[in-house]
């Protein structure tokens, strides 16, 4: 019990309480993501449409997301998290209603492209702001955290969703919305603004050099470029989960509420095993075990190829699953390493423009696919795909980690444990963030972190 007790501790103690209010409004909006997971099966069921119109309306959300994240990211750095996160969420849950009420293709394709602008607008805020609160020290344990209560929610609403869908499909929409106002809600009343504050200058004092950055830095960092198309062909992959998978079983005969169990399990594994990641890979070098994520991830998806029965299908679910557990704690605090933090927003705005692009192309590409070459094809497409993302982890793996080290000013060891950070010499004088947020690690000064690491101990 003692034993139980301390890793309970050592899991979730000394989190700030803006974590958990985030993670608590992340798990609720997760418990009510009914849409995307039977988006494919209600447009070609409930709307009658083909399987390459359902998945222009899948790719239309994505393209959406794609402006939604960029525009998102900027404005988490300059109106803040907080605005950002909760105009995002109340235009999303409104956006929802809208797309069940909607009936002619026209109107659910505009739908989805105005859905997928609120909902990925949020995603980079909402990044930033985990990165603001959380040190860098505590950062893989509570990005894992956050990724078992999505987990979690996508679980219980998958198997939620595929009884609610034989009853009535508009319920789907209204209790995604009801969470969503939920989750916005919580950020409104309980979160307060996380975001860097400048110090005013002194009167008479040099001047400090202006904040150099925006999206044109971002676009133009190769290192982290290399590392977001990276992630561009892994989405590839893993969204098809959402649009050529469910169509895939409903054409060996399974019906939607078999769709939602075999799917859900991937949820369940996670919320399983997700806390013991950390542990089975610290100490492991990152780009090892993202390859490793990649291999194990194309696997899953291209033995697809031959599953024609609800239990080789949860098989295949099984097999990539277990590959998203190792892709996902790494990647998290990779891209907040390489993010300097006068621009996380942007940062985050870009990387999530992978989803975005892979929300739009994921779902037409693979309708096109399975089309005209066939289910086959597509699936061991996704493994051959999988194999180039592992090669492309270990050639650039290097290089991502003498840049992170960079950014922590310290000098490159190896690439899993992180160096003591300090602060960004070429960033603007900022304070910390406000109310209980602890401040990020990249902005503190070396005596601060120093102190920060010994009382930890």
């Amino acid at each position: 019990m003692r034993t139980v007790r301390g890793w309970f501790r050592d899991t979730t103690g000394g989190l700030p309480s803006t974590f958990w209010y985030l993670w608590t409004g992340t798990l609720i909006n997760r418990l009510g993501s009914f849409i995307l997971v039977f988006l494919a099966i209600y447009l070609t069921t409930a709307r009658g449409f083909t399987a390459v119109q359902a998945g222009l309306v899948i790719g239309l959300w994505g393209a959406g997301g794609a402006v939604g994240t960029m525009v998102g990211g900027v404005l988490a750095d300059r109106w803040g998290r907080r605005p950002t996160l909760t105009a995002a969420h109340i235009g999303a849950a409104a956006m929802m209603l809208a797309l069940g009420l909607a009936e002619q293709l026209w109107l659910v394709a505009t739908g989805a492209l105005l859905l997928g602008a609120f909902a990925e607008a949020a995603r980079p805020a909402f990044s930033a702001m985990m990165i603001d609160v959380v040190p860098e020290r505590d950062r893989l344990r509570a990005f894992t955290l956050n990724y078992w209560a999505i987990n979690l929610g996508f679980a219980c609403a998958a198997v939620l969703a595929g009884l609610a869908a034989e009853l009535d499909y508009l319920l789907l929409f209204v209790v995604d919305a009801t969470t969503t106002l939920l989750t916005a809600a919580i950020i409104f009343f309980k979160v307060r603004e996380t975001r860097p504050v400048r110090v005013p200058q002194a009167t008479g004092s040099a001047p400090t050099a202006p904040a150099r950055g925006g999206l044109r830095t971002a676009f133009s960092d190769r290192v982290f470029l290399g590392f977001v198309a990276l992630n561009l062909l892994t989405a590839l992959v893993f969204l098809q989960h959402i649009s050529m998978l469910p169509i895939a079983m409903g054409a060996d005969g399974l019906p939607a509420a078999t769709y939602g169990t075999v799917i859900a399990l991937n949820g369940v594994l996670i919320v399983v095993g997700q806390l013991f990641i950390p542990r089975l890979i610290r100490g492991r070098r990152r780009s090892h075990v993202l390859a490793l994520a990649a291999v194990i991830f194309g696997a899953g998806f291209g033995l697809t190829a031959v599953a024609d029965h609800a239990w080789l299908y949860a098989l295949t679910v099984l097999i990539w699953t277990l590959g998203e557990m190792l892709n996902s704690p790494s990647n998290s605090t990779l891209i907040a390493e390489l993010s300097p933090s006068a621009l996380r927003g942007r940062y985050q705005g870009v990387f999530s423009l992978s989803w975005s692009v892979a929300g739009f192309v994921a779902p037409i590409a693979g309708g096109f696919v399975r089309d005209h070459v066939g289910d086959a094809a597509l699936w061991l497409g996704c493994a051959a795909i999988g194999a180039v993302v592992a090669i492309g982890h270990l050639v650039s793996g290097p290089a991502r980690e003498r840049r992170a080290a960079e950014l922590r000013g310290a000098p490159a060891t190896c690439d899993a444990t992180p160096a003591t950070p300090r602060s960004d010499a070429a960033a603007p004088p900022i304070t910390g963030p406000t109310a209980d947020a602890a401040v990020p690690a990249a902005t503190r000064s070396p005596a601060e972190t120093a102190a920060d690491l010994t009382a930890v101990g």
